[in-house]
């Protein structure tokens, strides 16, 4: 353990996310190393992963935010087509069926500026910090 847990980071309005459309990214660190995190709603709700492909270690979208395949449905890897499902982060369908996304925790709240998404980090996948 590092210490401290690093403080919640406010991501985005909660209305900046739609069902099945486009996410929003999160510069982080993960294993000492550069990395990203992602942000989507589906089913009325707000998930969080590491954007990395269980198949082979590169990021999902296709074009900058964009995760789900065009159904709205399902994740999907740009790269080699890994489906993901979108509540729990497992591979459905592609290369990795088994595999998972790694997910990061997410708590929706009230703020004074209105509702909004956050990021809860852990001690291995941490936000960048200016």
């Amino acid at each position: 353990m590092s210490g401290a847990t690093p403080e919640p980071v406010r991501i985005c309005a909660s209305s900046e996310l739609v069902d099945g459309g486009a996410g929003v990214r999160h510069a982080a660190t993960y294993g000492g190393g550069e990395a990203v995190v992602f942000f989507v709603r589906y089913d009325g709700r707000a998930y969080g992963y590491l954007n990395r492909c269980a198949h082979v270690p590169m990021e999902l979208d296709w074009s900058e935010g964009q995760f789900f395949e065009s159904s709205g449905l399902y994740l999907m890897c740009a790269t080699h087509g890994a489906i993901y499902a979108p509540d729990t982060g497992r591979c459905v369908g592609g290369p990795c069926r088994g595999g998972r996304l790694r997910p990061v925790e997410v708590d929706e709240r009230d703020t004074p500026e209105g509702r909004a998404v956050f990021w809860l980090p852990d001690d291995e996948l941490r936000p960048v910090t200016p």
